[in-house]
């Protein structure tokens, strides 16, 4: 048994609460042949772009009559508050979306589609419609911008069978177009569902193909409907006044497949060009070696010659003049401006970069399932919630280490800071998708419980973590501070704020460049992310190079006689971010579509967040690793 099952056992409730232990959403169900298969209709996005209209309702491009066309084209799953539908649609189709797929966008409802195990239907007609004009140039428009469907069928997404052109390998691209490139609107669907056999007439679902197509039979009724093999595509009228009237049609074939139950995900989770993954973390590992390597000789050559000379005893000399980084040793342990602002910094830092790790070791050992939509949003959203008491302790061991007294301030702005600065950052875009009328917008309930988690969870937390960080004191004062700042010379050009933020920062962007842009095209482009090992040791090596680049940094300034290294250690470790912000802009130009000015200010409102945690996590990183290294540094050296 390998060692995951074990743990999965270990921390099951006992035999009298549940029958049974499975990780969330990863538990198998038996179908009997004839019984129902429920077919989910998601969220419908563009190939390669962030619409603030790519979950709009589609109800203002079709009639509220034809809801059942609607669910067709994904509008019904577009529609996430009741006032914007009547309460019949609601009863019809129920949303069923975790905490964090609702925060994601992610809105599941029962489709229209009656679907039974292994029983092939043929030619089935769905509804009819008729569309006018002014709807047919907003449906035209989502299919110009390459918008796909996303239905699921037993928690597996509906994909298309698609050919690599460089690698001639197949593989399955999660949706299915909503249009083709002529413009045509496809209004028929040849699904094909594999099954695995299990005995006794029960079955599983292991894998889920579209074949869309369009089909002009604007003539014919939609109780007898055709389904030719060729046909004049389907192509909506935009003239004044025109009326297009079409059906919808659809026919399924089930397929027997060797695939298990446990491996039905294979096809699904592909990793687009694992060598480029390779080679950007080999790059990585040999970046973050050299510089490792650098830095220790550097430092260990240029130190221990140091602190010879510094700690020699001249029989000639009753007084030794110091020089260097010794010659600041009265200033550079001086309380920085703005202590409780940096200490909150740091404990935030500390607070996301624990929950970030104990997610993405969760996501690497696949306990966080695909079949469970959300549930890396949602395991992110609770490790936020209960580390609270490490952003705490951390903040509060700084700010005592700093010189700080005002402990209550401290707290209280470790609490609300940050997460007031993102929630309100959140709600202003959210009300942008409120008035764009999409269910992309996060409904008050789930905003409630946000708000709930944060007040009556976090909140509390912290002041516990606060606690225990005032019990354990600051850490211990190696050196006295002189009474009166010493004069700072002129630094050189390359220790001043903006050259050093961009160096320093350069090297960890470069780290994680390369899976920097499969993430943005995961959030930004409707892209599937899953290679969450490659993202765990890139994020290692980058932690690495951060540490290893500020304490390199806040060596040369030391050497300058310039001992605010405080706030520029914490700057410099975070100045990946700016390099973060200047990319986020090359990918915005380069590669998305955004054609509406609320499109952009979401995508650049969603980057802001981004940034403004990486700045926070690599700050903190780099700080702490500077507090590292200086309190070495001078615990060596003798003071006379």
């Amino acid at each position: 048994m390998r060692w995951p099952q074990v743990v999965a056992l270990a921390i099951a409730l006992p035999q009298s609460l549940v029958s049974a232990f499975y990780l969330p959403g990863a538990a198998p169900k038996d179908y009997k042949d004839g019984e129902a298969v429920e077919l989910d209709v998601n969220v419908l996005k563009p190939g390669l772009g962030y619409e603030a209209e790519n979950l709009a309702l589609f109800s203002k491009a079709l009639p509220r009559q034809t809801l059942d066309a609607a669910v067709h084209l994904q509008t019904i799953t577009m529609i996430q508050d009741l006032n914007f539908v009547d309460q019949w649609v609601a009863s019809m189709y129920s949303m069923r979306s975790s905490l964090g797929a609702i925060l994601f966008g992610d809105r599941i409802f029962n489709g229209p589609i009656q679907l039974k195990m292994r029983v092939n239907q043929t030619c089935q007609s769905l509804c009819g419609v008729t569309v006018n004009a002014e709807n047919a140039e907003f449906i035209n428009a989502r299919i110009r911008e390459d918008y796909s469907i996303n239905w699921l069928v037993d928690g597996l997404p509906a994909a298309e069978v698609k050919e690599d052109v460089k690698t001639r390998e197949v593989f399955y691209d999660l949706g299915f177009d909503l249009g083709n490139e002529d413009g045509s609107l496809n209004n028929h669907y040849d699904i094909k569902i594999q099954y695995h056999p299990r005995g006794n007439g029960y079955s599983r679902v292991v894998g889920v193909t579209v074949w869309p197509s369009s089909i002009d039979r604007s003539s014919d009724d939609v109780s007898s409907p055709r389904c030719p093999s060729t046909s004049k595509p389907l192509h909506l009228k935009t003239d004044k006044n025109a009326k297009n009237k079409f059906y919808y049609t659809y026919s399924v074939t089930w397929e027997e497949s060797s695939t298990v139950w446990a491996t039905r995900w294979d096809n699904y989770l592909r990793i687009y060009d694992p060598k480029i993954h390779f080679l950007s973390l080999i790059n990585s590992l040999v970046m973050v070696v050299f510089l490792c390597a650098l830095v220790s000789s550097l430092l260990l050559r240029s130190v221990k010659g140091d602190l010879s000379r510094y700690n020699a005893i001249d029989l000639e000399e009753d007084v030794q003049e110091d020089y260097g980084w010794k010659l600041i040793h009265g200033e550079v342990f001086r309380t920085p401006k703005s202590p409780v602002l940096l200490s909150v910094l740091v404990g935030n830092g500390a607070h996301l970069c624990a929950m970030i790790g104990v997610t993405l070791v969760f996501a690497t050992f696949g306990f966080l399932s695909p079949s469970n939509r959300g549930a890396l949003a949602t395991v992110m959203l609770m490790c936020w919630t209960f580390f609270s008491i490490i952003g705490g302790y951390v903040a509060t061991r700084t700010y005592l280490t700093l010189g700080g007294t005002d402990k209550r301030k401290l707290v209280f702005l470790t609490a609300f800071l940050l997460p007031t600065f993102v929630f309100a950052v959140v709600f202003i875009l959210n009300t942008i998708l409120v008035f764009k009328e999409s269910s992309g917008a996060v409904p008050f309930g789930t905003m409630l419980v946000i708000v709930l988690l944060w007040f009556a969870i976090s909140v509390p937390l912290t002041s516990v973590g606060a606690w225990f960080g005032g019990k354990h004191g600051p850490l211990p004062s190696l050196l006295r501070v002189n009474q009166i700042p010493r004069q700072i010379p002129p630094p050189p050009r390359y220790l001043r704020p903006i050259p050093s933020v961009l160096a320093t920062g350069i090297l960890p962007f470069g780290a994680a460049f390369i899976e920097g842009y499969f993430l943005f095209s995961s959030i930004f482009a409707a892209r599937a992310y899953y290679a969450f090992g490659f993202l765990a040791l890139t994020s290692g090596v980058v932690a690495l190079t951060t540490a290893t680049v500020t304490i390199l940094f806040v060596y040369f300034l030391l050497c300058a006689e310039d001992y605010r290294w405080h706030w520029r250690s914490f700057v410099a470790g975070g100045g990946s971010a700016i390099w973060l912000l200047i990319y986020g802009t090359y990918y915005w130009l380069s590669r998305l579509s955004l054609d509406s000015m609320a499109s952009v200010i979401l995508y650049f409102g969603y980057l802001i967040i981004l940034a403004t945690l990486n700045f926070i996590v690599t700050g903190t990183i780099g700080f702490l690793a500077a507090t590292w290294a200086v309190r070495r540094l001078y615990a060596a050296v003798r003071i006379d």
